[in-house]
């Protein structure tokens, strides 16, 4: 365990160890959230600002161990240039090695398929900049170099990133648009949950457009300004409207074992290098379409 005398005022904790530990923002970043930095032995956020006398303790940072294989997994590859990709990931693949799932995810295909990847976020997740949900299909962006990465996650950091989803969720919501405005936290009492909570929370906001109402579900379109884990499902849950077929917050039977009906259809940001508006689309998925036309026949 590192520990660091603070001698200034009013610096940001991110910015600090930037420059004290020689690592990129993005990694600061990882650390802080995943609270193996703290201040007065205290977890604090990456906005913190530094006070004279505090005192910093870095937890061992201990590489991961895992071996992560190429394996020939096809890729629906939207773009692709010497920086960045950008992927349609399909229903039920994960996006990176984790432990239950060491193969067939989203990297073993990415690390087969090209041969510079970025590594600010470690071996087991070289070039991903943001995840989706292993059950919620659609556009992923890929970093190729670790300046591209650092780029592209502070533009996600400064709500940058356009992001338009898809989802049919259960009932019918009778207002054509709305805001949800509700932080996200995890569920003290299942660990691998996300719920809107006021404590250890992170601001969440999502908007949503109705597209198509059936009699019993109703088919949305949703924007994200902020990018917590689960958000659009747990927001939805949290009014009333789960994501159809969402094995965790759907609180309702499955309709089949396909996967939930959220898709990430839209994906705009700046290229890292060009400063050109980058903008991509994908169709909904044969998964979703196939549940989508059950509430529109009348057969759910």
């Amino acid at each position: 365990m590192e520990k660091i005398i603070i001698k200034e005022n009013n610096v940001r904790i991110d910015s600090y160890l930037v420059e004290k530990l020689n690592m990129s923002r993005s990694k600061i970043k990882k650390l802080i959230e995943d609270e193996t930095v703290k201040v007065n032995s205290k977890p604090v956020k990456s906005s913190y600002k530094l006070k004279e006398n505090d005192i910093i303790t870095v937890d061992e940072i201990k590489e991961e161990k895992m071996d992560v294989i190429a394996e020939n997994i096809p890729l629906d590859i939207v773009y692709e240039d010497e920086d960045v990709v950008v992927v349609n990931k399909p229903n039920k693949m994960v996006v990176h090695p984790a432990p239950g799932h060491y193969s067939g995810t989203l990297v073993n295909a990415l690390l087969y398929h090209f041969e510079a990847l970025s590594d600010i976020n470690g071996s087991i997740r070289p070039g991903i900049v943001h995840r989706i949900d292993a059950e919620t299909t659609g556009l992923l962006m890929i970093a190729k170099n670790n300046k591209a990465h650092e780029i592209l996650a502070k533009e996600l950091e400064e709500k940058k990133t356009y992001r338009k989803y898809v989802a049919l969720v259960h009932g019918v919501i009778s207002h054509d648009t709305g805001t949800i405005d509700a932080p996200i936290g995890r569920d003290e009492s299942d660990r691998k949950k996300m719920k809107v909570t006021d404590v250890n929370s992170k601001e969440a906001i999502t908007h949503f457009k109705v597209l198509e109402r059936y009699n019993k579900a109703t088919l949305i379109e949703l924007r994200l300004e902020t990018g917590r884990t689960h958000q659009i499902r747990v927001h939805m849950n949290y009014i009333g409207f789960p994501v159809v077929n969402d094995p965790v917050y759907g609180r309702r039977k499955l309709i089949d074992e396909t996967g939930q009906c959220l898709h990430a259809k839209e994906l705009g940001f700046i290229h890292p290098r060009t400063g050109k508006e980058m903008h991509f689309e994908c169709e909904l998925p044969e998964c979703f379409i196939n549940i989508l036309n059950k509430f529109k026949n009348d057969e759910i």
